[in-house]
């Protein structure tokens, strides 16, 4: 047999395991930066029992990267956490890392060693009586498939949250299977992409602190559910205890903040972000939430001053706004595909009056791919928002207020750009009750408001004699853009 034979047969075989090669993670190469920050800030700050699945996924990124070399070295961090943590059940915790094992001894021509690996694979598969060679129904492997997709992005949360359902399937007690479903179904929870499910993730996180009585991060993560529900007090119960632990600080320290920064204290959340940020320089996610604390110190002065903050007012918004430009444009250096951030930058250049710079990241925005529709979606609202108040272009907020209304599923979004065509279009009849464009534009929200009623869509909007939003607004109206976001 010839090598090149001998590599198909091998090749053939990889195919079929269930590793990081196979999972269709789909990392852009953009993206491997940040993964392997984040991955690295894992390994380093997260005190888990949890921890063989991300040295598999490190491998998988250094694999990527083509440093095979390095990518061995990760999975033989992954066999001596096995060997140490997960030694009543070795054979099948080591599915997924033998099977890392076979791709990269594969990719460095060490067919050999590969077809090893493909042996202890298919070994284990027989011992446990699987119908395939090299592949299996086992809730260990569903679980760090589960693991490696919620690492990598919010476009594979419901295939995450699937995995962990079927290891639950089997084992409904396991902490770590429910540690892995709580975080995920929180994530999705808080996803803008999936806000329209409703997603509850109280129970599942409560159950997961149950089980892992001192595990710091999922309890914050249960606090800041518990304050999204209006159960502040509680939650904040949850965040000295998972202090009071002592293990993860600095990994934690971002949750503790965001819950502050949404109770309003603003200060002591930046602290927080601070401290970790020294402690994880390239960390993107925190510089971007250290850009979201100054951006709410900023909109703090401009609410205080009755949108007209004059003098040392004045001074202290542009110091914040300047304070916030930094770390959104540390976060997209970071990480270049955070669109969010990119979003994020152009609103508080609008907030401040720098509406070309403000312009400039919106049409980046616009310009970026592959990018998310409920991104997309988002975009456009907010740009035709920008459209209405701020460039006094009706015609220009028209266009992208239609472009969000025909990108995505349902949304809070959606009804927002559904509100703004209805209140253009009636603020079009009132100067002329015969005009083509507008009715056709009233016709065109009555349809989507019946369509959404017809689905059980109960969201409020206002109706046709509401107040309208006067497109001349001067002064404070007309520079006033304050929006809100959730984060995961």
């Amino acid at each position: 047999m010839s090598k090149n034979d001998d590599a198909n047969q091998v090749k053939d075989c990889l195919v079929q395991l269930k590793c990081h090669f196979t999972w269709e993670l789909a990392i852009e190469k953009a993206e491997i930066p940040d993964l392997e920050s984040r991955v690295l800030e894992e390994i380093e700050f997260l005190d888990t029992k949890y921890n063989v699945g991300i040295h598999n996924l490190q491998a998988y990124v250094e694999h990527l990267k083509g440093h095979n070399d390095k990518a061995l070295k990760s999975l033989e961090d992954a066999e001596s956490l096995i060997q140490k943590e997960h030694a009543d059940q070795p054979d099948t915790k080591s599915l997924v890392t033998w099977g890392n094992y076979a791709w990269v001894c594969y990719h460095l021509g060490r067919l050999a060693d590969a077809r090893m690996y493909l042996d202890k694979v298919e070994s284990t598969c027989k011992k446990l009586s699987s119908p395939f060679r090299y592949q299996m129904a086992c809730p260990e492997v569903d679980c760090e498939e589960g693991w490696a997709l919620l690492k990598c992005g919010g476009k594979h949360y419901e295939r995450a949250l699937a995995c962990f359902e079927s290891a639950l399937e089997m084992a409904p007690e396991n902490p770590e299977f429910n540690t892995g479903h709580a975080i995920t179904a929180y994530r999705l929870e808080n996803s803008n992409r999936y806000k329209h499910e409703r997603w509850s993730s109280l129970d599942s996180l409560r159950k997961a602190v149950r089980l892992n009585p001192e595990d710091a991060y999922i309890k914050v993560l249960l606090a800041l559910r518990l304050q999204d529900v209006g159960q502040e007090m509680e939650g904040k119960n949850y965040i000295e205890e998972a202090l009071n632990l002592k293990s993860s600080q600095m990994y934690i320290f971002r949750y503790v903040a965001m819950f502050y920064r949404k109770a309003g204290c603003m200060d002591k959340a930046i602290e927080l972000l601070q401290k970790a940020l020294q402690a994880m320089p390239n960390s993107a996610v925190l510089n971007h939430q250290i850009g979201l604390c100054y951006k709410e110190k900023l909109m703090q002065i401009k609410v205080a001053t009755n949108m007209q903050p004059a003098g040392r007012d004045r001074e202290e918004m542009d110091r914040y706004a300047k304070l916030a430009v930094v770390h959104y444009k540390l976060t997209l250096k970071q990480k270049p595909t955070f669109h969010i951030a990119l979003l994020h930058l152009a609103l508080v250049y609008i907030e401040v009056g720098k509406y070309e710079e403000a312009e400039a990241n919106f049409k980046k925005l616009f310009s970026m791919t592959p990018i998310e529709e409920s991104m997309l979606q988002k975009a456009h609202y907010y740009y035709g928002t920008f459209q209405v108040y701020q460039k006094k272009s009706n015609a220009d907020a028209i266009k992208h207020y239609l472009k969000a209304t025909q990108i995505g599923k349902p949304s809070c979004i959606r009804d927002k750009s559904i509100n703004s065509l209805k209140k253009l279009a009636l603020r079009k009849l009132q100067r002329n009750e015969f005009d083509k464009e507008a009715l056709s534009l009233l016709e065109y929200v009555h349809k989507l408001e019946g369509e959404a009623q017809a689905a059980g869509d109960t969201t409020s909007r206002p109706e046709p004699g509401s107040a309208l939003p006067d497109e001349n607004a001067t002064g404070s109206d007309a520079n006033h853009l304050h929006f809100s976001f959730a984060f995961p």
